[in-house]
Parts: C-alpha cells; structure tokens; sequence
C-alpha cells in the first residue's frame, strides 16, 4: 500500500516503513508529523483518487533529521568579457519516517477505481 502526498508544492509517493527526503519543515527531530492533502491511495488493485483530495485520509511520521543536500554550483562566464560569477547552494530537506498510512477514506470528494493488470 502507497500513497501519493502534496507537500512543499510536490507530490511524493509514501510507503510505511520507508523515509522521504522533503522540503523543509518547521520541525525538529523526533517529532510527530501528519500529512492530510492525500491526492491518491494505493492498495493492491484498488486505488482512491481525490477531487482533489482523499477524504478523510492521513500519513502519520516522524521526523529523522534535518539536513542539507550536497552542494551544487552555479558557474556563470561571458566569454570575450573577463565576467565570472561562481556560487554554491545546498538545499535544505527533512527526512520523514512514514510509521502508518491511515485509510478512512469515504467520502464525496473521493473515487474509487479498479486497475486492471497489475
């Protein structure tokens, strides 16, 4: 079972169990995180679509760390002009331990649907 989450204006899919590395949360490690804005659930061959959200569904997780990717850098030349510019960046991310994946979802804004094949 999955779940398709928008956060931090991206959407990231969450298994329990597992960590995600997303954009930074205003909070510290070990503490408790719940994510609402569930777009899709997965299980199996049934699946939930929001309009545009899963209702009544949440993402429960704990916050491992928060941390820094690796630098990246910017280089910027104008050839024939002696322009340079060179800056880094590091972006900042929270690591997020999904613990469970709570499925109380019925409701009017959501449709269920059956995927063939898998």
């Amino acid at each position: 079972m999955y779940a398709i989450v928008e956060t931090g204006g991206k959407q990231y899919k969450l298994e329990e169990g597992r960590y995600v590395d997303i954009e930074l949360l205003d909070v510290k490690a070990d503490d408790k995180v719940t994510f609402d804005k569930i777009v899709m659930l997965v299980n199996g061959k049934k699946s939930k679509v929001g309009r545009p959200y899963v209702a009544s569904a949440t993402v429960d997780g704990t916050v491992v760390k928060n941390d820094k990717l690796k630098k990246v850098i910017v280089y910027k030349q104008r050839p024939k002009k002696g322009t340079r510019v060179k800056q880094g960046h590091r972006q900042q991310f929270t690591r997020v331990m999904i613990n469970k994946i709570n499925t109380k979802a019925k409701g009017a804004k959501s449709e269920e649907t059956e995927e063939a094949g898998e």
